[in-house]
Order: structure tokens, then C-alpha cells, then sequence
């Protein structure tokens, strides 16, 4: 179906909820659920386009006054805050670019994301501006940190960045690289408002209506899955969204009931830790025509949509791709339990190569957009990057770094991962950024870090530390407390073993395929330091 608002006349994500706002005042926008309002200390309640819309404006006013201008930015850590969406809107209505937060960043990230993106205010719940205020203090740069009731520092300058290609940049993500510090994808208001004409469109299983829709995600807004795909597919048709501060297995079906919602969002883990509870007569009792998402288990796929009744449609994006690239499970004759994303659309051109760059049917996954603007829907690069994005772009297509398979009827089928991250419960992990941070500890000599399986997780993170002087456990609990405080939690080894030595090459390069197959062997050592039970969300 065509996108509601996102007409030839809109260019902006505020003017497509403007015109949704204008069509449809008195439709539920956003719905908070008394549970995640008694964790946030929030009221619980629907919000209305018409009442969001009445907010937005004078905060943008309030913006406007305070002198904020077209292409500056503004970080944003707000957790899963309907104000996250509100501050979103009024930034975007003046040309202002957002830079999301992870709330489980710590020092070392918010210092680096502080430095890099230069945000020229930063809008934060009380339990977190100290700790902005002092990245900003670290980064060097005058970053006045505000709650979202507070007044605004006095009228701007400078600050401005460049605008590409006349488009201006609406949000700056920061997503893992393999190399070092997180890149920060520009995305610009193109790719959301295509995001959200991609899923109004895509049909089959996942169709969207503009009836009154209703989504509910416990996915993290500073990812590009809940804050482009969700956001702007309702948006799209005019539903109601509803975003939990975080998945609750024991409470999910509560809140799915609750929310009424039609649709939903997931992440492979998801499935797994709902059937492993027990099976019970509600277990059907719910609205959810589909689920979409992405990781789960094969052997899981069609029991889950049987006790549950309704499909899991897998899909596969990148935040570097947006809505220029996507590829769904969501046409039937489907295959399920076999890792199948579908089948790309026509207007998408994909390739496989091989590492010797020759057409495969398993191999690397190339992508662009057909016709005259093969980056249509994509980022617009990485920031203050451009060698990345010409190499993400290496002969005109998209490098995902994603190995699939292509079935002979076109059908791809998702295999490994070619770069060196690591994938634990839907967060990638650069290793070579958790090394630079354990290099630090005074007692670490020299690290690496490397993937291992995890049942429930996906990957966990395995750290191979030469000591300084000698390794015991209480050394090893020692440095993955530290990395606690400098690392997200999810970053942090989840088992440590002491070694001699790293595997490296002679230009003193670690071996990745070496240690990988080292850790593998480590894994079950006794000696082996298993920290996982460390590894705990902190309270805001």
C-alpha cells in the first residue's frame, strides 16, 4: 500500500508526521505500558498524533528560540522514552541533526562518540548527564548536557556541519566496526521516509494496513531496527507504537496483550527463551498477525508459529542499507527452518563473489539499488570517513561482508559472518575496540578477543590475556570489572584465559583464524575463567 504522508511533497520525517498528525489528530502515536512506565517514572498512557504534534511544536519552537540551526546536532540518551521520539521530531523540523545513545555506554564510548560527532547539546535522563558532561570534558568540545524539561543554553554559533549532497542529515548512528572505534553512519531524511514506504509496501506476510495498526518492539531506539523500521513504518500508515524499555520474557505475552498490538518486532533470542516456557491455554490468546525480525533459531521456526500461531517473517538489512537493500521472508510458498531470507525484490541488484571477487553462489553479498541512483535508500557514508564508505562501495556496489548462499530459484540463504565482529544477542562487537580497552589495565601485557558460541547469545566474547605478572581468577573477575566500567556490558568478556603468548604474524598482526580455533579449545579448559554471570545490565 502507498505510505500515508509520504507524499512527492514531503522531504522531511517531520512533514510526513505532520501530514499524518493533520489527517488523523485524534489516532493513538505512541503507548506506554504501566510497566514501562513505572521503570521510567513516566505516565502511562496513549499519546495521540494530534497531542505528539502539539509537543513537538513547541519544543521546536523552544529550539528555534534558543537559536538551534540546520546542521547541528544534538545527542540523545533518553532509553526508550516516548520524549526520545518527541526531541527526534522537533530536532528534525529545524534541519538538527540526532546522535542516539546506547544507555550501556560507558567512559571510554561516550568520550569517543563525544569527540567524533561534535553534538552541541545533549539531552539526557538525570542518572546519566554526568556522565556526558564528562565525555564532553574528555573530548574536548562545549557540549551543555539538559533533561528534557530543562531550559536551553543561550543562542548557538558555529557548530554548523557540512550537509551532503544538499541533503540534510537527520540522524548520525553509530554502528561496530571491525577496525577499531564505531563508525558513525549518516542517515539522512531520505533514507527514513524510504524505510517507511519500503514496509508499507512490502506486502505478503508482513503487510501493513492504515485501519489502525499497532507494533510493539522491546528493541533499543538507538538502533536503526525500532528508530527507522518501526518509527517509520507506523508512521506510514498511521498506527500506534508501542516500545517497551526492554524484552521481559515472563511479562511479554502480558504486554503483547496489553498493547493490542498486530504486529511485532524480535530478535533471534527472542523465540528461543519463549519456548522454553511452559506451554499454557493463552499461549494463542493474542492479536499479532506477524513477527519480524531476524536470528531465529531454525530448528525453533516452525514451533514457534505453531504454539504461537502466527509466522516469524526473517528479513536481512544493515543500518549502512536502510530500505535500499532489504530482502524478507515474507512471500509465500516460504521455506522455514532453514535460515531462508527470501527472495530480493526487482528494484534490488545483488551479487555473491567469492574472495577472488567472482560470481559465487556462496560467498560475499553484494547489493545496490536498480536504476539510476544505485545508493537510493542507503546511508549517505561513514563520518569523517571517506575511505570507508569508498571501500564499503568498491566498485559501485555494496560490500555487506555477509556470507549467503543463493538457491537456484533465487532465494538466499544467510551462512557466517566475514568480518571480524562479534555477534552477541543482536549487539556487534568489534574486537579490535574491547582489546584497545583491556590493553589499558595495568596487569594486561597483551589481549585479544574472539568469538565462541553461546546457546543462548549467539556468540560470546572470549579473551585470550597475556598477564603482566602472573594470572589468577581474582585477576580475571578484577579486569572484567574494570571493563565494566569502561565498556558497554555486553562487550565485556564473558571468559578469560591466561596464556603464554597471542598467535601473531610476522608484521606482529594477530591471527584471527588462530585464535578463534584457540579460544574454541580454551572454552571448556578448567583453567578457563567463565565471567558471564558478571555481565549484567547497570541500572540507569
Amino acid at each position: 500500500m502507498e505510505a500515508i504522508g509520504f507524499g512527492a511533497d514531503v522531504h522531511t520525517v517531520y512533514e510526513a508526521f505532520a501530514a499524518v498528525a493533520a489527517r488523523w489528530p485524534e489516532r493513538a502515536f505512541l503507548n506506554v505500558l504501566p510497566e514501562t512506565a513505572d521503570l521510567y517514572g513516566i505516565s502511562a498512557d496513549e499519546i495521540s498524533y494530534g497531542a505528539a504534534a502539539e509537543e513537538v511544536d513547541a519544543l521546536t519552537d523552544k529550539l528555534r528560540a534558543a537559536g538551534f540551526r540546520r546542521g547541528q546536532r544534538i545527542m540523545l540518551l533518553l532509553e526508550n522514552r516516548p520524549a526520545f521520539f518527541i526531541w527526534f521530531l522537533a530536532a528534525n523540523a529545524l534541519g538538527v541533526s540526532v546522535v542516539p545513545v546506547n544507555l550501556d555506554l560507558r567512559a571510554a564510548e561516550l568520550a569517543y562518540m563525544a569527540g567524533h560527532a561534535e553534538p552541541v547539546l545533549a539531552v539526557a535522563i538525570p542518572a546519566r548527564q554526568g556522565d556526558l558532561e564528562m565525555a564532553a570534558r574528555e573530548a574536548g568540545i562545549v557540549m551543555p548536557v539538559v533533561g528534557v524539561e530543562d531550559s536551553l543554553p543561550g543562542p548557538r554559533s558555529g557548530g554548523a556541519i557540512a550537509l551532503r549532497d544538499g541533503e540534510a542529515e537527520a540522524a548520525l548512528l553509530y554502528t561496530s566496526g571491525t577496525t577499531g572505534q564505531p563508525k558513525g553512519c549518516v542517515l539522512t531524511d531520505s533514507y527514513f521516509l524510504e524505510m517507511g514506504r519500503w514496509y508499507a509496501g512490502a506486502g505478503g506476510l508482513c503487510a501493513l494496513n492504515a485501519e489502525g495498526e499497532r507494533m510493539i518492539t522491546p528493541l533499543p531506539v538507538f538502533h536503526m531496527n525500532a528508530m527507522a523500521t518501526s518509527f517509520m513504518g507506523m508512521l506510514a500508515v498511521g498506527g500506534c507504537l508501542t516500545v517497551l524499555d526492554r524484552f521481559h520474557p515472563a511479562t511479554w505475552w502480558d504486554s503483547v496483550r496489553e498493547s493490542r498490538a498486530t504486529c511485532l518486532h524480535y530478535l533471534g533470542v527472542m523465540p528461543s527463551i519463549l519456548m522454553k516456557a511452559a506451554e499454557g491455554q493463552n499461549d494463542r490468546a493474542q492479536t499479532v498477525r506477524f513477527g519480524f525480525g531476524a536470528g531465529v533459531d531454525p530448528k525453533l521456526h516452525a514451533p514457534f508459529e505453531e504454539r504461537f500461531g502466527f509466522p516469524l517473517v526473517e528479513a536481512w538489512a544493515m543500518t549502512e542499507t536502510g530500505a535500499g537493500a532489504v530482502v524478507a521472508n515474507n512471500l509465500e510458498p516460504r521455506q522455514v527452518g532453514v535460515s531462508c531470507l527470501g527472495r530480493f525484490a526487482p528494484d534490488i541488484e545483488a551479487r555473491i563473489v567469492d574472495e577472488a571477487g567472482a560470481d559465487a553462489d556462496t560467498g560475499e553479498l553484494l547489493v545496490r539499488r536498480a536504476g539510476e541512483d544505485p545508493r537510493r535508500g542507503f546511508f549517505a557514508g561513514y563520518f569523517r570517513n571517506d575511505q570507508a564508505t569508498d571501500e564499503a562501495w568498491a566498485g559501485g556496489w555494496f560490500h555487506t561482508g555477509d556470507i549467503v548462499r543463493r538457491a537456484g530459484d533465487g532465494s538466499i540463504f544467510f551462512r557466517d559472518r566475514k568480518k571480524n565482529v562479534i555477534r552477541r544477542s543482536g549487539e556487534n562487537i568489534a574486537a579490535v575496540e574491547v582489546e584497545s580497552v583491556l590493553m589499558r589495565h595495568p596487569a594486561v601485557a597483551a589481549a585479544a578477543v574472539a568469538a565462541v558460541p553461546d546457546a543462548l547469545r549467539g556468540d560470546e566474547v572470549f579473551a585470550c590475556i597475556v598477564p603482566a605478572a602472573g594470572g589468577s581468577e581474582a585477576l580475571a573477575r578484577e579486569i572484567v570489572a574494570w571493563c565494566l566500567g569502561q565498556l558497554a556490558y555486553y562487550k565485556a568478556p564473558g571468559y578469560v584465559a591466561f596464556v603464554e603468548a597471542l598467535p601473531l604474524t610476522a608484521t606482529q598482526k594477530i591471527q584471527r583464524a588462530t585464535l578463534k580455533a584457540q579460544a574454541a579449545a580454551l572454552v571448556e579448559d578448567p583453567a578457563t575463567v567463565d565471567t558471564r554471570a558478571m555481565k549484567k545490565r547497570s541500572p540507569a
